[in-house]
């Protein structure tokens, strides 16, 4: 099993995100509210001077992100990935998101069997 993890910084297609999800299998995430260290820097009284220059790159009216987590069988990580792909665009552009997995070496609880 793996723990997909969803950095999105495109909060406006959260719900769009979930659905492709459903539609492709995968009936639970977590969702929760996040916010990334240059934001939380830049809200700081601090002498941190690179961060006049991010200052150009965040979107102020955003405060937050949402991070997804989904615990997915091994033959559900393609699917999510093609969903999460299909719906967020290219993760390489910035202001977009981040997506990885890690390994779940044992889980209590939940729907989970092989």
């Amino acid at each position: 099993m793996k723990l997909m993890v969803i950095i999105l910084n495109k909060v406006e297609v959260l719900d769009e995100l979930l659905q492709a999800f459903a539609e492709n299998g995968i009936s639970g995430a977590t969702i929760l509210s996040s916010t990334g260290m240059a934001r939380e820097l830049m809200n700081e009284d601090s002498d941190v001077n690179f961060l006049g220059s991010l200052r150009a790159l965040l979107n102020p009216e955003r405060e937050e992100n949402k991070t997804v987590l989904a615990v997915l069988k091994d033959d559900q990580v393609a699917d999510a990935r093609k969903a999460a792909s299909e719906v967020l665009g290219d993760l390489s552009k910035p202001d977009t998101g981040i997506l990885f997995t890690v390994p779940v070496d044992f889980i209590e609880g939940g729907s989970f069997s092989d």
